[in-house]
């Protein structure tokens, strides 16, 4: 691979290689295994917001539900597990995956259960040891790091342990657990009243607010140089909900929030923030046990007599409601939950968790069907929120095992289907003409399947069975090209995807015949919607489902990517530049866009000092070679080596950095991409899967690391 900086594949550019892909029909099972050989030499969705920790979602701002019921496995769920996974076997090999999933484990750092000789280590002597271990590793710079794996064991003497449930025989159909015990949901802590010299002032006086309106008001004050408090909309929802919460008074005193004056409170938190980021390390450290003695409580629960991690098991705190892309109920106040919002799930033979004195829970469940611990409903969108499992957890894990296992599945049919729906072009029904073409979109372009919401509840983002006709033009030409499809509307996360890509002649026809007679406004596909298109798939075959389609198009993507751009000779750092390569190309087909960091411009330039240093440092030591005499020949020449391949280095991370600026690679990698592959292509090419998943990643996918091995083909 060059370490030159390539120019970013276009969107269109993507979807047309897609596209050419499916006219050769190329995704049969006979000739995928044909083009692997030929070829050799070269992280449902777990965008169940309830996983993301709470810091996170702040920034992502509104979060998404999951229904109370979850979906049934498919047809597989009555094969034992065991049975399963040597069928797998027989097809791909696992022998070196279980040498490397023991290492793997040796390896990783456990968070929740610190080896019993770390926790009576004094911390001088922690820093003691680092500071040995930091002069150890200067001194070895330039050498292999042979000796890191051996560090890392002394690390973790009694790892946690691994529940290997894929080689367990599954659970019948719809039972996700037998027993589930765990201490239930951390409260947030309630309001503490703002210092006495911290006033709010309305008209220019100064009003002593009851507790509940302060606390509302200071969810305001410390946002009030966000762009947020610019909107209107925010603005008017945040002032009408702020006003409930006063008492009569404060209501017939505050009636115009223009005349609301937030300063005092902005730069309290302000200042707290500031506090905060210049406390000691011993206060720090308080800090941090504190939240490991929450851990220890609360962020664990027992499935089947297994200890597994939950992924939030604190509620989150009251506060404003911000949105995506210009949301219409953006800053309407999200109350505070309390345990008589809660429903408590767990087996009726385990202990129920106490509520905080003083109350008691809405209700508790025995509801082994599904994986919810804690459930309640959120007062702005009214959706029901949950308390889930780990990533790194059985259930989780199962559910991304049968997600990949249906997209593999659907390999061996998507030839028979695409010929289906190519018929369809031209069936004498409207209905089924719509249906092909939504179809088209979703199997080429990798679309989201778009379900039907109340624009006036929720903002106006939209997938491909609830696009308008606004958000579509059509060309006869441009560009050279025949029967072009500009797209332009906002999807999911209120991300704008932009498109312009050549269609089949019948396709843009079709489309032609769907936006007669209609507004801009008025729906392309009006006599198709998601679940008729979900109940089309089913009966071709059972659990396909339009999330199916884009899961197998993004993993078999990375795998044909893989093999065309990764040179089995050259050095890690330069196989990780294709690995990322060929991620992105499944990120601009799936519209992974991001905003350019505003800190890009200056690590770019501080990365191209770095480059500069190392090459004078580098020319230098080219100067020592040549008037080196003697024994120290040797010793010039291998430091003009290893200079070469820091330089090399730097220029490659800066080729990375820079084609990843507008791009998220994190979201394919977790929730579309099988992880078979980049393991499978790690242990192919010899990469360290640290290389290409973190230790968090490494434990959502154990089970794939045990899995797969080199020859695993998707």
């Amino acid at each position: 691979c060059s370490s030159e900086v390539i120019n970013p594949i276009s969107m269109a550019e993507v979807a047309q290689q897609h596209h050419m892909d499916h006219q050769k029909n190329d995704y049969s099972r006979d000739e995928r295994d044909s083009a692997a050989e030929e070829n050799s030499v070269k992280n449902e969705d777990f965008s169940d917001e309830d996983d993301i920790p709470w810091g996170q979602r702040l920034k992502m701002d509104t979060p998404k539900s999951e229904p109370v019921k979850e979906e049934d496995f498919d047809s597989e769920d009555d094969i034992p597990w065991s049975e399963r996974i040597k069928e797998d076997k027989k097809k791909n090999g696992s022998s070196s995956a279980k040498r490397s999933v023991k290492k793997e484990e040796s390896e990783s750092e456990e968070d929740y259960k610190p080896p019993a000789k770390k926790d009576k280590k004094d911390k001088k002597e922690k820093e003691d040891k680092k500071k040995k271990d930091k002069k150890s590793s200067s001194s070895s710079k330039g050498r292999t790091t042979s000796e890191s794996p051996v560090k890392r064991k002394k690390k973790e003497e009694e790892p946690d342990d691994v529940w290997e449930w894929w080689k367990e025989e599954k659970k019948p159909a719809g039972v996700k657990w037998n027993s589930l015990s765990h201490k239930g949901p951390l409260f947030a802590p309630p309001y503490e009243r703002l210092p006495k010299n911290i006033h709010f002032k309305y008209n220019g006086e100064v009003v002593q607010l009851s507790q509940d309106a302060e606390e509302i008001a200071t969810f305001y004050g410390r946002m009030i140089d966000h762009e947020y408090t610019s909107s209107d909309v925010f603005n008017t929802n945040f002032f009408h909900d702020w006003r409930k919460s006063m008492t009569p008074s404060e209501r017939e005193l505050i009636k115009d929030l223009k005349k609301c004056d937030f300063r005092q409170i902005d730069v309290y938190f302000k200042e707290q923030s500031e506090k905060r980021k210049t406390m000691t390390k011993e206060e720090k450290l308080k800090i941090k046990e504190e939240k490991e003695g929450e851990m220890k409580i609360y962020g664990f629960t027992f499935i089947d007599g297994h200890k597994q991690k939950i992924a939030n098991f604190r509620i989150e705190p009251p506060g404003l409601f911000r949105g995506r892309g210009g949301h219409p109920k953006q800053g309407k106040l999200k109350k505070r939950i309390n345990p008589e919002d809660c429903i408590i799930n767990c087996s009726k033979d385990s202990e129920v968790p106490a509520p905080p004195p003083g109350h008691k829970w809405k209700e508790v469940r025995h509801d082994n069907t599904v994986t919810w611990l804690v459930s309640w409903t959120e007062n702005v969108l009214k959706q029901n929120k949950y308390i889930m499992l780990n990533p790194s957890s059985k259930i989780k894990g199962e559910k991304d095992y049968e997600k990949y296992e249906t997209a593999r599945r659907l390999k061996n049919m998507v030839g028979e289907i695409r010929e289906n729906y190519t018929e369809d072009f031209k069936s004498k029904e409207m209905r089924i003409r719509q249906r092909a073409v939504a179809l088209y979109f979703i199997d080429k372009l990798a679309l989201r399947a778009g379900n039907e919401k109340d624009t006036d509840e929720s903002a106006d983002t939209v997938g491909c069975c609830s696009l308008r006709c606004e958000h579509m033009k059509l060309h006869e030409t441009l560009d050279g090209k025949e029967n072009v499809v500009e797209f332009d509307f906002l999807g999911k996360d209120s991300i704008r995807y932009f498109n312009q890509v050549a269609v089949d002649r019948r396709v843009f026809k079709n489309l032609k015949l769907f936006m007669e007679n209609k507004s801009g406004g008025d729906d392309l596909f009006d006599r198709l919607d998601t679940s008729t298109l979900n109940v089309h798939l089913q009966s071709l075959a059972p659990g396909l489902t339009v999330k199916v389609f884009r899961t197998y198009n993004a993993s078999i993507t990375l795998q044909e990517q893989l093999m065309k751009l990764t040179n089995p000779n050259d050095q890690v750092a330069q196989k990780m530049l294709s690995y990322n390569r060929a991620n992105r190309m499944v990120a601009v087909l799936c519209n992974h866009q991001r905003a350019v960091p505003k800190t890009h411009d200056k690590s770019m330039a501080a990365l191209d000092q770095k480059i500069k240093d190392k090459k004078k440092e580098l020319k230098a030591a080219k100067q020592e070679l040549k008037t080196a005499r003697g024994s120290n020949i040797d010793k010039a020449k291998k430091k003009v080596d290893r200079l070469k391949d820091q330089y090399k280095k730097l220029k490659i991370q800066r080729t990375d950095k820079d084609e990843n600026k507008q791009i998220a690679l994190g979201t394919s990698k977790l929730n579309y991409l099988d992880p078979r592959i980049s393991i499978a292509w790690c242990k192919k090419h010899d990469v360290p899967i640290e290389k290409v998943f973190n230790k968090t990643q490494r434990e959502k996918f154990r089970w794939a690391i045990d899995m797969a091995d080199e020859d695993y083909v998707f």
